[in-house]
């Protein structure tokens, strides 16, 4: 509307049942807009939650072995590391060694290394190993983000929901369906 006398854009605000919002004081003159206020607060609070909802917070998961590890204990700790991994959390590793095992640090920086080469297809390697104290700690980092993983996560859960209300008589847990299979049915 250009430049407008106070009085007259006050007017204006009233005519068209809006607010009168400063938009930039410091500009000389003055600049402002005729706007529903209490709209574009509500949009503007929805937009914040919206993005809030999209936010990752990083998470450092952590995951502590012995140097003296059994192959099935690892393979388990190692399943843990690529769930976490596929999650985009970081992956602090953490190897605690007792009594003699302080002697013989290479042990743990095997298994180190060893674990890191497992995931490198899922994460790589943030912070190489290093001897604290009585610890030896590694940070393994993932290739995905965590906005990407939790996309992810949420699709394959709408594909779940989509599936099951396509097949209502089918069960979600295969160990139900099946349980529900092998039992005879009644005449």
């Amino acid at each position: 509307m250009g430049i407008v006398p106070l009085a007259k854009a006050l007017e204006l605000a009233q005519e068209y049942d809006l607010d009168l919002v400063e938009v930039a004081a410091n500009a000389r003159p003055p600049v402002c807009k005729l706007m529903d206020y209490g709209k574009f607060k509500y949009e503007s609070a929805m937009k914040a939650r919206e993005a809030r909802k999209n936010q990752a917070h990083t998470v450092i998961k952590e995951m502590k072995l012995r140097p003296k590890i059994d192959p099935h204990d690892y393979d388990t700790k190692k399943g843990h590391v690529v769930r976490f991994l596929k999650q985009g959390d970081k992956v602090k590793i953490t190897i605690m060694f007792r009594g003699r095992e302080q002697s013989r640090p290479e042990l743990g920086y095997r298994l180190l290394q060893r674990l890191a080469e497992d995931v490198q297809d899922l994460g790589f390697v943030e912070s190489n190993p290093k001897q604290d104290g009585r610890n030896m700690i590694m940070v393994l980092g993932p290739h995905k983000k965590k906005t990407e993983a939790m996309a992810e996560a949420r699709q394959a859960q709408e594909a779940r929901k989509a599936e099951a209300k396509a097949n209502p008589g089918r069960s979600q847990n295969p160990a139900e369906a099946e349980a529900s299979a092998e039992e005879p049915a009644e005449a």
